[in-house]
């Protein structure tokens, strides 16, 4: 009894979070205005998508902002991580806790915030585009420290200064000792920030400027108008979104299960 329990829950929840994606990626491939009546299938949706030229700049602009933001914000949260881990404890303990407060706080605040310092204190005006990168980077670098602590933490501390004693520079020592040992960390930090980058959508309305607009900003527009076409073609933008990160985290888990069964191949062989 309490077996079966267990897997009606868990299908339970796996309709809840994926029934509604697979309804619309259903309705992608139809000619249907609206969803709730299944029509004759057709690639209409798809099509529009890649031949509409608004929604090819949007997409690429946005995909362009992902990688960008992402970028920075590896870079920042990766250094951050290394230098709170080789800190005293009581300035690693600040510094995570400081990280914790953009991860906790609401997207729109941290928006209207960024909004406020740059455009209207400092002046800088949002066609730079430097507020909304900026806003995308503050969003993403305390998940990316977030992603890279825990593979600091399952390597010996000791191995940076024994690179040290040996001669090594300090930079040298961090890119032939640490940074191999935390890479894992470090992409699933920047796939997670290009994510958050790309789902964005309070940070970029408060940030961006008037006559560009993200994939998010974009749809919730776009369901306010009248263009049926437009709206149906987001049904396949959807559900490309859903498989491109479907197939990201697939790949990524073969590609660890298949590391973890080579070091355990090679254990048992130094074993035997």
């Amino acid at each position: 009894m309490s077996k079966t329990l267990k897997w009606i829950f868990l299908i339970i929840v796996l309709l809840f979070l994926y029934l509604p994606i697979l309804i619309l990626a259903v309705f992608s491939f139809t000619d249907a205005t609206n969803i709730g009546i299944i029509r004759n299938f057709s690639w209409r949706n798809y099509i529009n998508l890649f031949m509409t030229e608004e929604l090819r700049n949007m997409i690429l602009s946005t995909l362009l902002l992902a990688l960008i933001a992402a970028t920075l914000a590896t870079i920042l949260g990766t250094l951050g991580a290394i230098g709170s881990f080789y800190s005293s404890k009581k300035m690693n303990r600040s510094i995570s806790i400081m990280n914790q407060i953009p991860v906790i706080n609401a997207d729109v605040v941290t928006g209207f915030s960024i909004g406020i310092l740059l455009v209207v204190v400092l002046g800088i005006s949002k066609d730079s585009f430097f507020p909304l990168i900026a806003g995308h980077v503050t969003l993403c670098t305390p998940f990316v420290f977030l992603a890279v602590m825990p593979k600091l933490m399952q390597i010996d501390s000791g191995q940076y200064e024994a690179a040290l004693d040996l001669g090594a520079t300090p930079a040298k020592a961090l890119k032939q000792i640490i940074i191999p040992q935390i890479k894992s960390g470090i992409l699933s930090g920047f796939a997670l920030a290009i994510t958050l980058s790309l789902d964005d959508y309070f940070i970029s309305t408060y940030t961006k400027p008037a006559t560009f607009d993200t994939i998010s900003t974009y749809v919730v527009n776009a369901t306010k108008g009248s263009q049926t076409s437009t709206k149906t073609a987001l049904w396949a933008l959807s559900t490309m979104i859903f498989v491109v990160v479907l197939l990201i985290v697939l790949i990524m888990n073969i590609k660890t299960l298949r590391i973890e069964n080579q070091k355990q191949i090679m254990l048992n062989e130094d074993q035997a």
